[in-house]
Order: C-alpha cells, then sequence, then structure tokens
C-alpha cells in the first residue's frame, strides 16, 4: 500500500537541467576547457561530484577542487536561473494532491544542498510541502545507488516498498527500483525506453497516471 512519495527534484520540480549544465560549462571555460553539453548525459543524477567530475576525467582534464569546482557551479547556477528557472507542468499540484490524499512526502535530490534551495526558492514550492529533505551532501553514495530513497523513506519512517518515486533519470530510476520503491518516470529529459525499469511513465506531473497513486 502507497504511503509515500519521494520526488526527484530536477527534471520532475524544476526544468533546471539545462541550467545546471550551462553553468558547468561557463565553470569549466572559465578553467580553460570547452565542453559540450551531451558530454553530462551520462552523469544526469549523480549528483554534481559525479557530473562535474565524470566529464573532467572524460577529457582527462584536472579539475582541481571539486568542491571549489561545485561551488564556482552553483554561484552561476544561482545568477542565471533568476527569471528563468520554471516549475515543470503540475508539480506543485501534483505535490498537494499527495499531502491532501494523507501521503507523507519527501525531497531526495542528488543535488547539494546551495543548489537545492536555488532551485525550489526560484520555482517558488516551499520545502514545507515536504515532511522530509535530503540533498546529495546527506549521502556518500550517491544514485544510481539506493542510500538517497532509503534514507528519505526512513527519515519518514516508511519502508521503501510502500514508497512511490517520482524521477525523470536512468540514475535516478535504478536508484528507486534499488531501494524497492516503485518508480514513476518522467519522460523529461530521457526516454521512455531509456528509463526502462520504472512502474508507470508520464511526460510530466500533470499527466500522471490515475493508477499511480492507488495501489
Amino acid at each position: 500500500m502507497i504511503k509515500a512519495v519521494l520526488f526527484d527534484m530536477d527534471g520532475v520540480l524544476a526544468d533546471s537541467e539545462e541550467f545546471i549544465c550551462e553553468a558547468a560549462m561557463k565553470m569549466f571555460e572559465e578553467k580553460g576547457l570547452i565542453v559540450k553539453p551531451e558530454d553530462f548525459l551520462p552523469f544526469v543524477g549523480a549528483g554534481e561530484n559525479r557530473y562535474l567530475g565524470g566529464v573532467a576525467e572524460a577529457y582527462g582534464f584536472d579539475l582541481g577542487s571539486i568542491d571549489e569546482a561545485k561551488a564556482r557551479t552553483y554561484a552561476i547556477y544561482g545568477e542565471i536561473i533568476v527569471g528563468r528557472l520554471k516549475e515543470l507542468p503540475g508539480a506543485a499540484a501534483f505535490v498537494r494532491e499527495c499531502r491532501n490524499k494523507g501521503l507523507k512526502t519527501a525531497l531526495a535530490t542528488s543535488a547539494d544542498k546551495d543548489k537545492m534551495n536555488y532551485t525550489m526558492d526560484e520555482i517558488g514550492l516551499s520545502l514545507d510541502h515536504f515532511d522530509a529533505c535530503v540533498n546529495g551532501l546527506d549521502v556518500e553514495r550517491k544514485k544510481p545507488f539506493p542510500d538517497i530513497y532509503q534514507m528519505a523513506a526512513q527519515l519518514l519512517g516508511e519502508d521503501p516498498r510502500d514508497c512511490l518515486v517520482v524521477e525523470d533519470a536512468v540514475n535516478g530510476v535504478q536508484a528507486a527500483k534499488a531501494a524497492g520503491a516503485r518508480c514513476l518516470a518522467l519522460t523529461s529529459s530521457f526516454t521512455r525506453k531509456e528509463l526502462e525499469g520504472a512502474d508507470w511513465f508520464a511526460p510530466d506531473l500533470s499527466e500522471v497516471p490515475a493508477d499511480v497513486l492507488k495501489w
């Protein structure tokens, strides 16, 4: 029986993928390396350490301090999203629907706390809508490992098997299933074929299948 819904953030609640990619590209450019948007795709949903570090490794580039690289990327991100970053269709309404049905809710993002706060503030969806929040700094192993969803379920006092995870990334779907949760995959970032393994699919949270919250 479904008791809780665990939400990824980027690509689920906010259309932020293009902006963190833009910020990361600008950060790399400042360091003297020109990279392409497609370079980041294998690392979407795996947290910024891997998002930035994976691209650097692919180019054989010495990124230096990952903490400094992240801090600069987040600073750029915080600047470029103002007036540009939008809530994805149906996001806030679906969060409210879950709560109105008596389901517990958690935000579980591989992004660090700074990016989480920048993003949620800009789209106007208060963290008060969630009974628990977990970010990438709270777990050592990022998606596709199940740790972040296991922690979110634990904070809610629920078994992951009674939780629905809402995801948009390949790494995220794998993390959800590894945790034992059911998964609604949004095709906002990857195709349905790429997200195979999820239990339900939707283009965004405004078009969720009717049976998703009824098991």
